[in-house]
């Protein structure tokens, strides 16, 4: 059989935007964006009776099971739970013969990937009504129909728990390894070894004038650690500089926020690249080193996030430099960058950075001087160096059962 036999099909239509009586009455008016695969329960717009009267839009009864036709949405289903009606891109089966509602409904369901593809490509790809009900469906006994929407309600309910469990154990990884970071850098994910140079050693040599902000009693650090402000730990911390760009010349990338990927890692494929003339502009130490750590300084829902930078990524470009919206932070030596990383990355500093922001919703933004005046609690040098291994173990773990669950 096919589907405009088992069901009486109707398609809606767009009243006039022009006049505006059509439109703000009490009868909901669907959209295809408002399809959700499921019951629909909320439609945002709605026209008046003169509307429906005066265009080719038609009132759907509730337990009508809707369908988009047109662009993107192709196949996207929904039913209704009160009465409606939708625009020109939606057909609505509002009567059934011999069919179940959920029998339809997952039938449907199951001819997406096939209504897509009738689609065809190009700017506005879409199915017809006549597509729709001429399209064959197997037919078992309703009380068969009924038995198969039970199973597969039952094995559908069932993926929902996997996809929920795994959204759970993502969670759980993030915030544990939230906790590593919080452990590593309050001196408690590894022990301390006596026989290690307590780290005012260590700042004292890279400045003799070095003068502790805290001895980390009142913190409850270890003995020998120290603390001290970011300013005493680097060789160049600055934001970048607002680059003239190239539309032709492709030699010279700019690294701007999105080359700091939002799920980790930095990459140069969207970087656009400097115009050659203003190559003297850059002075040497602004060209990105292994071990700079990169800290997005500007961008509602960007500002804060921070990346470690390797010369892997420059591939076969000769340099790149940081553009105003990214600040660079390099330490000196005896200052593991992989430790410095890691203390920005915790929650503890990245709640700092949040607290200290400046600018309007929009545009929040990252001074410098907030940067300079960071407290970083250094460990003696050795442990550093246990940390940072202790943590790539530790992530290495996580990351491959995150793997798993993505596969």
């Amino acid at each position: 059989m096919t589907l405009g036999e088992v069901g009486t099909w109707q398609s809606g239509g767009t009243p006039s935007r022009s006049n505006k009586t059509y439109y703000g009455g009490n009868i909901p008016w669907l959209k295809t964006g408002d399809l959700n695969d499921g019951l629909i329960s909320d439609i945002p717009e709605s026209i008046t009776e003169e509307a429906v009267a005066n265009s080719s839009a038609k009132i759907n009864p509730a337990g009508s099971v809707l369908i988009a036709m047109y662009g993107a949405t192709i196949g996207k289903l929904g039913i209704l739970t009160f009465p409606a009606t939708t625009n020109q891109a939606c057909c609505a089966c509002i009567e059934f013969n011999a069919i179940t509602l959920l029998y339809l409904f997952y039938f449907l369901l199951s001819q997406r990937n096939g209504f897509i593809a009738k689609g065809g490509g190009g700017a506005q790809p879409n199915i017809s009504k006549e597509i729709i009900v001429n399209t064959f469906i197997p037919l078992p006994p309703l009380s068969e129909q009924q038995r198969i929407v039970m199973e597969i309600e039952k094995w559908f309910a069932l993926i929902d728990q996997v996809e929920q469990g795994k959204a759970d154990l993502q969670n759980t990884i993030k915030q544990t390894k939230s906790k590593i970071l919080d452990l590593a850098i309050h001196g408690k994910l590894v022990p301390q070894d006596p026989n290690d140079e307590p780290a005012i050693k260590l700042l004292k040599r890279i400045n003799p004038d070095f003068t502790p902000c805290d001895n980390g009693h009142s913190r409850k650090l270890p003995q020998s650690w120290c603390i001290c402000r970011l300013k005493d730990l680097c060789t160049f911390l600055s934001r970048g500089k607002s680059p003239k760009y190239s539309e032709t010349d492709k030699t010279f990338p700019v690294f701007a926020q999105k080359c700091n990927l939002k799920d980790g890692g930095i990459s140069l494929e969207q970087a656009k690249f400097l115009d050659p003339s203003t190559i003297c502009k850059w002075s040497e130490e602004y060209k990105l080193k292994t071990g700079d750590v990169l800290v997005n300084s500007t961008g509602t829902g960007t500002v804060g996030r921070t990346r470690l930078f390797h010369e892997k990524c420059l591939g076969k470009y000769p340099f790149v430099v940081p553009d105003s919206h990214v600040s660079v932070i390099r330490v000196t030596k005896g200052i593991i960058p992989q430790y410095l990383y890691a203390y920005i990355s915790s929650n503890r500093i990245q709640q700092y950075i949040e607290d200290n922001l400046a600018g309007s919703t929009n545009q929040k933004e990252l001074y410098i001087g907030v940067l300079e005046q960071m407290e970083i609690f250094i460990p003696p040098f050795s442990e550093q160096q246990r940390i940072v291994q202790k943590i790539k173990v530790l992530f290495s773990s996580l990351d491959d059962v995150q793997k798993a669950l993505e596969v």
